[in-house]
């Protein structure tokens, strides 16, 4: 039987990159999902509505339209994302307020549209895309996206204990991912990959969108039933927790 077999589940973000990629993981595994993301154009082969989820009106519209497609609500993947390799100095307001929207706020304000449809079943669960520089930071830059994403993992904690026991809700913290997001800081133009990076890692190598999503899968799926409130690494040995 399939892990996700009759599970109805909403996926943000899954246009691209670790969204794109656990959608299609999900499918295969027997659930329904709908994705909303800025670009539904470009999901694959499942039904998409178009949101920025960083719009409180916006969100709750789509997310009331996904339950509607899908005759409820037991699952959320919140992948939604912006990245910006920006040090504190050259992080301006703009592109902080927009990381801030997009990755934590867009997380609050889907979850909460979505808690309500969730409570209709017993097994329930969200899982909330962090970043292990979330976790622990190794070096400076990127000052919004690390603000935002350590934001993510206090907020997962929270909402785990708030929407306990019918509702479980963890993060998962990537390392490097080969996304089109991080593609131009993963990479140089002659597209080999950024040593500077690379090296912290143990295995020595990023992960693809596919590797995300197959933990993104476990902490969705029954096997993970008596975990919440966890902030998963999956990084490759960047750091050891």
């Amino acid at each position: 039987m399939a892990r996700l077999e009759g599970r109805k589940i909403l996926v943000t973000g899954g246009a691209s990159g670790i969204g794109r990629a656990t959608c299609e993981l999900f499918a295969r595994e027997g659930a329904s999902v709908v994705v909303i993301d800025r670009d539904p154009a470009q999901t694959a082969g499942v039904q998409a509505i178009a949101c920025d989820v960083s719009d409180a009106t916006g969100v709750e519209r789509a997310v009331r339209e996904a339950g509607q497609l899908l005759g409820g609500l037991d699952g959320l993947v919140n992948a939604a994302g912006v990245f910006f390799n920006k040090g504190l100095m050259e992080t301006t307001a703009e592109v902080w307020d927009t990381t801030i929207a997009v990755n934590l706020t867009g997380t609050f304000l889907c979850t909460k549209a979505a808690v309500p449809l969730m409570r209709a079943t017993d097994r329930a669960s969200i899982v909330n895309i962090a970043s292990g520089v979330g976790l622990l930071p190794t070096g400076g830059g990127s000052t919004a996206y690390v603000a935002s994403k350590g934001g993510v993992i206090a907020l997962t904690r929270a909402l785990a204990a708030e929407l306990a026991p019918t509702i479980r809700v963890n993060a998962i913290c990537p390392g490097a991912v080969e996304t089109p997001m991080v593609a131009g800081t993963l990479r140089d133009a002659a597209g080999a990959v950024n040593p500077a990076i690379v090296n912290r890692y143990a295995l020595g190598r990023p992960a693809a969108p596919e590797e995300i999503a197959a933990a993104i899968l476990f902490l969705t799926a029954h096997e993970s039933s008596f975990v919440t409130g966890v902030s998963l690494a999956v990084d490759g040995g960047r750091t050891f927790h």
